[in-house]
């Protein structure tokens, strides 16, 4: 008999997949680069206070909810495989690397933003703290959360040399981007020099050491998420609603508190500690207060949309970057870079709802999206998507 799933959860997991793609939609319609030199675009007073809304509410926040999740469904996946008498290490293996394959044909095919492969690689270093116990796991996030953070301190001023390759890497992907054939937009994606690459090129030694540092800056809400699942929270919202509550007053105001001082204390040196410190605190405020909500109106339609929407994120995610690339891209609609900011964020709201309909309507007829089954059949080995019971039990 398979694991109930947990509610919440997926609705939690539907929730995150609308904050990110109203994050990712600064990217789709400025590019990886441009989104962070905005003022290539010149947005007009209005677009920019929108900007600056999607910085501080969405970007940064919403990326770390999903990556709890993903550290929740690690360990309830684990627990799930050693209930039927199971060693857990293969299955791990085997989905870690699937994942790596999804991601690199979704960045190299359609997207450059995308966070699969990444998932895929750092699921192997998840593999040292999968045994650990939960007290363990929260003190290696808050070390790790709080290192990485302090190295935020300080300003970085790009050199000019620094500024002319990004101001004309910007200028060409807009052009292409807007104007481009989907060849044309595919090359410059995958063998275009962009900012970052050329400096890996011009310093080898730096780009060993972000490849080193990079599993210690995102594994603190994967910690933190493992840790919940092996503590069971989620599992009772009614019970747990209390808690939800105290969490939610404590993590939204600190988290918002600390982005926006970031935000209007940019050229100081903390700036960079309260945007990256406020990000996770303000992604665990969310969480507390979706759940708190979700113990109170779990039968509601937009909780129900949300968990649907959730059983289908591997799916629903892809899809987002088919359906935005279309829209903002050459091949499509071509509005790269003249559609707006407000507009993205009612184009976000319009897709998801759509997306939210659609998932509703697949899943009256289907158990599971077909991405989540290539994964589940991938994973457990197994052409029905199941796990073999160990007949020696």
């Amino acid at each position: 008999m398979e694991r109930q799933r947990v509610r919440l959860v997926d609705s939690l997991r539907g929730f995150s997949l609308f904050g990110i793609l109203l994050a990712n939609l600064l990217i789709f319609q400025y590019g990886m680069f441009g989104k962070d030199h905005i003022s290539f675009y010149n947005l007009s007073d209005f677009n920019f206070g929108s900007y600056k809304f999607i910085q501080v509410f969405v970007e940064g926040t919403f990326m770390p909810i999903f990556t709890f999740l993903f550290g929740y469904s690690l360990i309830k996946l684990v627990e799930s495989i050693r209930e039927k008498g199971r060693k857990s290490r293969w299955f791990l293996i085997r989905r870690f690397l699937m994942l790596l394959i999804l991601g690199l044909l979704h960045s190299t095919y359609i997207w450059e933003g995308d966070i699969l492969a990444f998932y895929g690689g750092i699921g192997f270093f998840l593999f040292f703290f999968i045994n650990r116990k939960p007290k363990t796991l929260i003190i290696w996030g808050i070390v790790l959360l709080l290192l990485i953070t302090a190295t935020g301190f300080g300003k970085y001023e790009e050199t000019e040399k620094e500024k002319t390759i990004t101001a004309s890497y910007v200028e060409k992907t807009t052009s292409i981007y807007k104007n481009g054939t989907y060849l044309e937009i595919k090359d410059h994606r995958n063998n275009g020099i962009d900012p970052m690459t050329a400096m890996f090129d011009e310093d080898p030694f730096y780009s060993f050491f972000i490849i080193l540092i990079l599993p210690f800056i995102i594994a603190p809400l994967f910690l933190f998420g493992m840790a919940a699942a092996k503590l069971n929270i989620f599992t009772k919202p009614k019970e747990e609603q209390n808690s939800y509550f105290k969490y939610m007053i404590i993590f939204i105001p600190l988290g918002l508190f600390l982005k926006i001082v970031g935000h209007l204390a940019e050229k100081s040196d903390w700036a960079n500690i309260g945007i990256m410190s406020g990000g996770p605190f303000l992604a665990l405020g969310y969480m507390a207060a979706f759940a708190y909500l979700f113990s109170n109106h779990a039968q509601a339609i937009p909780f129900r949309a949300f968990e649907r929407v959730g059983k289908l994120s591997l799916t629903n995610y892809i899809m987002q970057s088919v359906i935005c690339t279309t829209i903002f891209y050459g091949y499509g609609l071509g509005l790269f870079g003249n559609f707006g900011t407000f507009n993205s964020i009612l184009l976000g709201v319009v897709i998801f709802a759509v997306q939210c309909f659609i998932s509703t309507m697949y899943l009256k007829k289907f158990k599971r999206g077909p991405l989540e089954l290539l994964l589940r059949i991938v994973t457990n080995f197994s052409w029905n998507g199941r796990i073999k019971q160990n007949k020696r039990m």
